[in-house]
């Protein structure tokens, strides 16, 4: 009898030793997982408008008169002028000064215009002031102004 008790405190021995081992008997409370870490990419910035005083953007218009009004315009540099043509007559409109019209060839994108139309320059990159006329009638002072980039 003693060889079977012996047998029954050696299994009991081992089983007691095996829940040691595998952590059965740790005192130890068992924490939650750890969430995996994540990145967050950052945000792509929104492209911005120049600030300043001056605003990237002016309409002129030829009235039904005749005349452009505004007859001068300040824009910021980069900035675009549209002129829209309201008098019931064409206006090939073009940079000082005439006939060369090489002084802002910005303005000579806008060209000719028929009753009702309109048209944008190209941008005004550099600070300085423009002339404009209106090409087939240059000496007309209603049909010519100014824009200042700045």
């Amino acid at each position: 009898m003693t060889k079977v008790m012996l047998k029954g405190l050696a299994a009991a021995v081992m089983v007691a030793a095996t829940a040691v081992a595998c952590g059965g008997g740790s005192s130890t409370t068992p924490t939650s997982p750890t969430p995996p870490v994540t990145t967050t990419p950052p945000t792509p910035t929104t492209p911005t408008t120049p600030t300043g005083p001056n605003p990237t953007t002016a309409t002129i218009t030829i009235g039904t008169d005749g005349r452009v009004t505004p007859a001068s315009v300040t824009i910021a540099p980069g900035g675009r002028v549209t002129m829209i043509n309201n008098h019931n007559q064409p206006h090939d409109m073009s940079s000082d000064p005439h006939p060369e019209h090489s002084q802002c060839p910005e303005i000579n994108q806008i060209g000719f215009l028929t009753a009702g139309q309109s048209r944008t320059s190209g941008n005004f990159n550099t600070a300085r002031t423009c002339g404009f006329h209106d090409h087939n009638l240059p000496d007309n002072a209603g049909l010519q102004g100014r824009i200042i980039i700045q």
